[in-house]
């Protein structure tokens, strides 16, 4: 590569990292771009090499973050502009805006006809293991339609749908079992991945578009909780309006309303995503920063509870299961919380929180193993345990590397780029540890 392609390179690589902070316009980011050019041909004339005149360029320019919060400062009214659809800037534009908005309705309206179909024509137990079934393919097919995947891609998601369907319905589950539950459970995780193949245009080696799918999943979950609070809100007041007038409505909200809003947010909270990223890029590194010490605090006194138990034996199974719920919480505030960090930046203070974050989430799943080794050992393994005792040690294969690196960061000794590599690294293998026990847990306890 010629030097000029390297400073290229140096200027692109920033130019992609100031787009993501969407308080600053692209009209604004060409005036930042083109004060940083000057800059770094003042340098160079100066004498400095490209690389050194780019690093010093940069570092006068100031922080991104605090560029950031100056221009949402000076330009307040563009977050409330992001909330509504603006015009295209130009006809294709608008005719390219209109085209994927078509086609997110309908997908949209697939996914709810697909999943009231399910529940018209499968029974509970059968329903519950194909839901996910029912509406992620039409979301993959989404981002496989957005991102143009190529025939190799596109043959793989089907596949991956094909045999998940045949998996969930050939298996002799027993009725109510605990392996079917399991499945039911573990298939819309396996299944997400499958959607994330899309999401990355089946470009899933790249650890850039496994950050961007992590920042997705983040965002998505956020738009989805936004879209459920509000029509939960709509329908209150709705059921509320009509019951004053003797009409009871319930049974069309539940027949209709509820299965084709469900569906249908799973589509159309992705689109927003894709579409209207920068309002929930405000907020959703702010939900991690009131969260994670809140989590903190709940993890310690839950060391507390479980310090003043007399023995592991004594610990209630509900516990266990809810300490899980409250592991992938924490697994959900780290990843999110890396990927919306910038990755240039200093050691701070949330970098040791966070850290007191995974430590003491790694001192409650030592505690958890320990409880469910010593009631294996006593009562015997069932699907329950193994599941919950696997998923627990690919936990803590994650937290014990993580908080080594991140210790390693705060130090000095690596850079944070280490600790966002290894989560990048290691997100597939919640997704085979998924499919493995959909696929391999059922038959092992003969699908009781």
């Amino acid at each position: 590569m010629t030097t000029d392609a390297q400073l290229q390179a140096h200027i692109d690589q920033w130019r992609g990292y100031v787009q993501r902070h969407r308080a600053i316009s692209v009209a604004d980011i060409d005036e930042m771009e083109d004060h940083l050019r000057e800059r770094i041909s003042a340098l160079r004339d100066a004498g400095l090499a490209d690389d050194e005149a780019f690093l010093v360029a940069v570092k006068r320019m100031g922080a991104v973050d605090t560029i950031s919060r100056e221009f949402a400062r000076e330009h307040s009214e563009r977050l409330w502009k992001q909330l509504v659809l603006l015009p295209a800037a130009t006809e294709d534009d608008e005719r390219q805006s209109n085209r994927e908005l078509t086609v997110v309705l309908g997908l949209a309206v697939g996914a709810a006809l697909a999943l009231k179909a399910g529940i018209t024509f499968l029974g509970d137990p059968h329903l519950g293991l194909n839901v996910s079934l029912l509406v992620l393919p039409f979301l993959a097919g989404y981002f496989a339609w957005k991102r143009q995947v190529g025939g190799k891609v596109a043959a793989l998601l089907v596949v991956s749908f094909v045999l998940a369907a045949l998996v969930l319905n050939l298996y002799p589950f027993e009725a109510g079992g605990a392996t079917e539950i399991i499945a039911a459970i573990h298939a819309p995780i396996a299944l997400w991945f499958v959607v994330g193949l899309a999401y990355a245009g089946g470009d899933w080696r790249s650890e850039r578009r496994r950050m961007d799918f992590i920042r997705f999943t983040g965002e998505w979950v956020v738009y989805l909780s936004l879209l459920a609070l509000g029509g939960g809100v709509l329908m209150g007041l709705t059921a509320g309006a009509f019951s004053t007038l003797d009409i009871d409505v319930e049974p069309i909200f539940e027949d209709w309303v509820l299965p084709f809003g469900a569906a249908g947010a799973v589509i159309v909270a992705a689109w927003l995503v894709e579409a209207k990223q920068s309002v929930v890029e405000n907020i959703a590194p702010v939900l991690t920063r009131v969260f994670t010490p809140l989590t903190i605090l709940m993890l310690l006194a839950l060391l507390v509870a479980f310090a003043t138990t007399r023995s592991v034996l004594d610990v209630d199974r509900t516990l266990l299961i809810l300490m899980d719920l409250i592991l992938v919480l924490v697994l959900g505030l780290l990843l999110y919380s890396i990927s919306a960090r910038d990755p240039l930046a200093p050691p701070g203070l949330f970098d040791r929180v966070q850290l007191v974050l995974v430590i003491s989430a790694l001192a409650v799943d030592v505690v958890m193993l320990a409880a469910m080794l010593t009631r294996i050992a006593e009562f015997g393994s069932t699907p329950n345990k193994v599941v919950a005792l696997g998923m627990n040690v690919v936990l803590l294969v994650n937290l014990v590397w993580s908080a080594w690196l991140g210790i390693g960061f705060l130090r000095g000794r690596r850079g944070f780029a280490a600790l966002e590599r290894w989560q990048t690294d290691y997100l597939p293998v919640y997704g085979i540890w998924a499919a493995a026990v959909v696929c391999a847990i059922p038959p092992l306890f003969a699908f009781a």
